[in-house]
């Protein structure tokens, strides 16, 4: 008899503990900010086609500037 009621006792504690470790989430901001290191590499390439007689009115030699 004192087996049975150790044992009810035991499933009646049993739930109530394993109710206890419910695990908690939670969603807080960082501390420091966050930073994203990138390596970026542009290339670019610009052509200029000017006509000779404009070539020659925008030239050092015109005194235009």
């Amino acid at each position: 008899m004192h087996r049975y009621i150790r044992t009810t006792l035991m499933l009646a504690v049993l739930p109530a503990l394993l109710g206890a470790c419910n695990p908690t989430v939670t969603i807080a901001p960082p501390d420091k900010p966050i930073t994203i290191n990138m390596n970026i590499k542009i290339e670019h390439e610009i052509r200029i086609k000017v006509d000779k007689d404009l070539e020659k009115a925008l030239s050092e030699d015109s005194g235009l500037f």
